[in-house]
């Protein structure tokens, strides 16, 4: 799987939301008085080996969540091997010495479990939920895999093929996908940054079984990874029972870190494709942003708000209610621990074209660049940033273990403290309309934009580029 910024399709959020609805309920008014720390730590300690790990008890159901969290991601793979740290992801659901081939699943699952794994530009997490009393088997399942991953040729070979026809599914064979690839692609200067976290045919058929065993020793171990467990335990018990499990694999050698420094871009990037799969016309812009918890980050997080969280949003509202030239108008952040981007995506009505449409998109970054935000739709979009945090729908929603868990592991090993997370909420009710406006001047700049048009074609892209 792979989801978030290393997703094969943008998730651009557009939920609907009713202005209304908000005005009625200032949710943000409230965030002072919300309880700290968001996710209470039990206990936060680690291993003699360097495996990091955060405890956090919830007696209020009987479940209990794990998320494992290995410092290892696309930006860390090397030219003529991209694509490996997903293709990784897929081996470690192949067996272990005591687990055989996909049993993961079938341990899990059989006690009423769930589990999944996804991969990203700047790590890779493997998760599971399960009822509280069953919590000893994902340690048992985690660790052994750790510990002893089957890396054999029939396996290599069988994912091979399996990582490859995913590619041709949910990629290569989707409408307007590889356009938001090839975006990255020409935004980025660093490779590192630039290429897809699913990779290439052409490095993944050069791939050979001695890569991924150096892949597995070099990146897959307690001292390069964080486990955090959220839920229905005693945090003592638990503790002795993780040092049973994981205490006794070796560490390694702490692999070098990937260098993703990313030049300033000073001239606007073009390039058109062709896209047999596309219905409609489109286009994708896009800018490079700063890396999480940058200053600069928060106000970024809420323009992406204001700008296409739902049908209330200014880009919906102008675009596809108002001049009614778009079919989709979105807008997101692709927010990593390096460089990240702020992207646009426009499908619009073929009677229209590419230019005047984008023109409409510019008028609405002018205004963000020369008029304050009201307060009302300041408020919204705080609103809507407080729905992610505390709403049962929302995939990470501090209501749900798993995303307690994952937001633990993630935070802890980005940033070195889960407290970070209460800062980080502060930080995003805490930004001002003046900082919108600098921060949409600073950023959404016409010589700083990459563009990818995209027309609908039976014939191969082409290759007009600027």
């Amino acid at each position: 799987m792979i989801r978030k910024a290393g997703s094969a399709v943008k998730s651009l959020s557009c939920g609907l939301m009713v202005l209304s609805a908000f005005l009625l309920t200032d949710l943000s008014a409230l965030a002072g008085d919300i309880q700290k720390p968001l996710i209470p730590v039990t206990d936060d300690f680690t291993l003699g080996n360097g495996l990091r790990v955060v405890l956090s008890e919830d007696h209020s159901v009987p479940v209990a969540a794990l998320a494992l969290v290995y410092d290892v991601g696309a930006r860390d793979e090397r030219k003529g091997r991209s694509g490996f740290a997903h293709f990784f992801e897929h081996m470690m659901f192949q067996g272990s010495d005591n687990v055989e081939k996909m049993e993961h699943f079938k341990y899990i699952e059989g006690v009423g479990g769930t589990l999944n794994a996804s991969t990203h530009p700047d790590f890779t997490n493997y998760f599971e939920k399960v009822p509280s009393n069953h919590l000893e088997l994902c340690l048992w399942l985690e660790s052994d895999r750790m510990r002893s991953l089957k890396v054999t040729p029939q396996n290599f070979q069988n994912q091979l093929e399996t990582v490859k026809e995913e590619k041709r599914s949910r990629i290569d064979n989707q409408p307007y996908v590889p356009a938001s690839l090839r975006l990255e692609e020409k935004l980025f200067d660093n490779w590192s940054n630039a290429h897809a976290v699913i990779g290439t045919f052409e490095d993944l058929d050069a791939a050979e079984l001695s890569d991924i065993k150096s892949f597995f020793t070099t990146y897959y171990a307690p001292n390069n990874a964080v486990l955090a467990l959220v839920g229905d335990f005693d945090a003592k018990e638990m503790k002795t029972k993780i040092e049973k499990y994981f205490a006794s694999i070796p560490k390694i050698n702490a692999p070098a870190k990937a260098e993703i420094a990313e030049p300033v871009q000073t001239k606007a990037k073009y390039e058109k494709m062709n896209d047999p799969h596309a219905q409609l016309p489109a286009f994708w812009l896009g800018w490079k942003a700063p890396a999480r918890r940058d200053p600069d980050y928060y106000p970024l997080v809420v323009l992406e708000k204001i700008l296409a969280s739902g049908e209330s949003s200014r880009l919906y509202q102008r675009m596809v209610k108002g001049d009614q030239v778009a079919i989709k108008a979105d807008a997101g952040y692709d927010e990593r621990r390096g460089p990240g981007a702020f992207e646009a995506f426009v499908i619009y009505k073929p009677e229209n074209s590419a230019e005047k449409v984008r023109e409409i998109v510019w008028s609405e970054i002018d205004k963000l660049k020369k008029e304050p935000v009201t307060k009302n739709e300041l408020e919204k979009a705080r609103n809507q940033i407080l729905r992610g945090y505390f709403s049962g729908s929302s995939y990470s929603s501090l209501q749900r273990s798993i995303g307690k868990a994952e937001m633990l592991a993630e935070y802890t090993l980005f940033f070195g403290d889960p407290k970070t997370i209460d800062q980080d909420l502060e930080a995003l009710m805490k930004v001002t309309p003046a900082d919108l406006q600098r921060v949409a001047a600073k950023y959404f700049g016409k010589e700083s934009v990459t563009v990818i048009d995209i027309e609908p074609s039976e014939s191969k892209p082409d290759t007009a580029k600027s």
